[in-house]
């Protein structure tokens, strides 16, 4: 800040008021760097509680198709005492303390399934084949307000799913089927 401004020879010169800041501040994010990681924001409740499977091994087309992943949730954290097998370790045969994390596993419903083709970008859904009649619980989560809801999902596949298999038809949905193998 300028308290004067003086005439010399010609000149401004301006006088400074001596200054109370050190001269050897260091940058800000080592003075007072912040408290967690930003890849947490926002922090809030999640929108949809059901997760979502990252990757998938590698498929092996001489197997029939099968379940290849397992949804958990990440539950908490505990720690363990335990013992330590390490020969040449000095911790052998002695009991640490360790962080463990708690996976919850509830139970998984198979309600249908999804064929792949594969193209040159890479593998492309083909077609979805759902079970011919899926309980309330199973409908609910395809709704945000199921209260409000006229409750119509999977009708008309229903209806469909029936209708082959009064003709009939011991796999009422076989054409499909066979459509997404």
């Amino acid at each position: 800040p300028i308290s004067q401004v003086i005439w010399l020879q010609g000149f401004w010169q301006a006088e400074a008021e001596p200054s109370c800041q050190t001269s050897a501040m260091s940058h800000r994010k080592f003075e007072r760097p912040r408290h967690g990681s930003l890849g947490f924001l926002p922090r809030k409740r999640t929108r949809h509680h059901h997760g979502k499977i990252k990757s998938f091994p590698k498929d092996d087309e001489s197997k029939p198709p099968h379940l290849t992943a397992f949804m958990t949730y990440k539950a908490g954290m505990t720690h363990i005492v335990r013992d330590v097998d390490k020969p040449g370790s000095k911790l052998h045969k002695k009991e640490v303390v360790e962080p463990v994390t708690i996976l919850e596993s509830p139970p998984m419903v198979v309600v249908g399934f999804v064929g792949y083709v594969e193209t040159p970008r890479g593998l492309r859904a083909l077609t979805s084949v759902w079970a011919g009649h899926l309980s309330d619980e199973c409908k609910r989560r395809f709704y945000k307000s199921w209260h409000s809801s006229k409750k119509k999902a999977f009708t008309k596949y229903q209806k469909r799913w029936s209708e082959a298999s009064k003709d009939g038809k011991e796999n009422p949905m076989a054409a499909e089927v066979e459509r997404a193998k």
